[in-house]
């Protein structure tokens, strides 16, 4: 669960210091007794790092985790040893040319073998996942489905150490912010007592555990809830599952509201109101012609709830009414085919879930180079896409939406391979 992205270049080169105290010989011995002074240094039995750049790095970042709070003791146990990942930073800098489109998403994601499982799963854990609702109010099949989807109900939630993973993206690439800020976290993670460095595995941008927290969302919602002293969302069912049910609580989840409906769209409608940043009640867009697919009726208790229409892949192809825990689930995750995934994974569970509209196939999603393209092009015509960086946000989608309009498409925001061969043209 990835949510950052901060950028800053490689800081504080200093020359390098041996990582090792009297305490981490102790604690290699299995005698952690009386720790020694913090200043007080022992020579590395072995290479701490592969390269003197990344040991002035450590040199002083350890002084920043110090003012940070983190002990001598817990710095130099965490990191010995540690060397740059390679394959952390091919991973960080690698930027996938093409993407699935939405609908090949959520096929893997709603599988027949990820809905049995769950559905067992929540039969098996019935006990457990009564505590966890009545705690925090979170529907237990949406708790289910993040498990499913973070880490396959936590058969795979990576093998890499996070230790060394974020001091990589500390010192070189494009997210050393991002690398920095974690790396300290884990090491509070660790100085709480939690798990032991060598225990802290996870992703190469180092998502931790069944639920997949990255480590300042551990310290801000990971919690206790099997009663033994320590927070472990990698071998407590109940822990990373209270965790993720806390995390949501916390993120505004309306307990007894449901994420919203599959919609039929009036003839007339006009596709630039299917914005995430538009809300408008239920009531309201019932008004201009919204209905739901199935030609039932709204419920009267959701007339007043704040909604979005939402076309994952525009116009074309299935529309949907989103509600408040559907943004919930993007504090989550901030992408909405997730959010989608999650929601629909959650009703499967409990027989519902199918989509009724039809995808548009044909449609492939534009490649790293086309986006680019497309936002070169649009910037050309006076449509300012906040930039050209190949990702298609807020900026980007307003760009499109006001070009499609200026040629008489609907302007639903959606970029496609036609759209940019009109751009080509023009």
């Amino acid at each position: 669960m990835l949510q950052s992205s901060l950028h800053s270049g490689r800081r504080g080169v200093r020359s390098a210091m041996p990582l090792v105290t009297a305490a981490l010989a102790l604690c290699l011995t299995g005698c952690a007794a009386d720790a020694a002074p913090e200043d007080a240094r022992l020579p590395m039995p072995s290479p701490v790092t592969e390269n003197a750049a990344f040991a002035d790095w450590l040199t002083a970042f350890r002084a920043d985790a110090m003012k940070a709070g983190i002990s001598g003791e817990t710095f130099d146990r965490s990191l010995a040893g540690v060397r740059i990942d390679r394959d952390v930073i091919e991973a960080n800098e690698a930027q996938p040319e093409f993407t699935k489109p939405v609908w090949e998403y959520l096929e893997g994601a709603l599988s027949d073998t990820r809905v049995a499982k769950g559905r067992a799963l929540l039969a098996e854990n019935k006990a457990l996942l009564d505590r966890i609702e009545a705690r925090y109010g979170v529907d237990r099949h949406v708790l289910v489905a993040i498990w499913g989807l973070e880490s396959n109900y936590g058969s795979f939630q990576g093998t890499m150490s996070v230790v060394r993973s974020l001091a990589t993206l500390g010192f070189e690439g494009r997210r050393t912010e991002y690398g920095r800020t974690q790396l300290i976290a884990a090491l509070e993670i660790i100085q709480h007592g939690d798990v032991a460095p060598k225990e802290m595995t996870g992703s190469w941008a180092g998502a931790m555990g069944q639920t997949q927290f990255i480590p300042t969302t551990y310290n801000a919602h990971a919690v206790d809830f099997d009663g033994d002293g320590r927070r472990d969302i990698w071998k407590s069912h109940a822990d990373a599952l209270a965790s993720a049910a806390h995390y949501l609580d916390q993120s505004g989840w309306k307990t007894g509201a449901v994420w919203g409906h599959e919609v039929k769209l009036p003839k007339d409608f006009d596709y630039s109101q299917a914005d995430m940043s538009i809300r408008k009640s239920v009531a309201e867009w019932v008004k201009t012609g919204v209905a739901r697919i199935d030609g039932r009726s709204f419920p009267g208790g959701e007339m007043d709830e704040k909604a979005s229409v939402f076309l994952p892949s525009g116009h074309r192809g299935p529309a949907f009414l989103v509600m408040e825990n559907f943004r919930t689930v993007l504090a989550y995750n901030a992408s909405t085919s997730y959010s989608l995934a999650v929601n629909l994974l959650a009703d499967r569970f409990k027989g519902r879930g199918e989509i009724a509209g039809a995808w548009p196939r044909g449609d492939r999603p534009l490649g790293r180079h086309e986006r680019h393209e497309l936002q070169r092009l649009l910037t050309a015509k006076g449509h300012d896409t906040g930039g050209v960086d190949g990702i298609i946000g807020y900026n980007t989608r307003k760009a499109v939406r006001a070009y499609q309009a200026s040629i008489g498409l609907p302007a639903d925001g959606y970029p496609t391979h036609e759209l940019l061969q009109r751009l080509k043209k023009n």
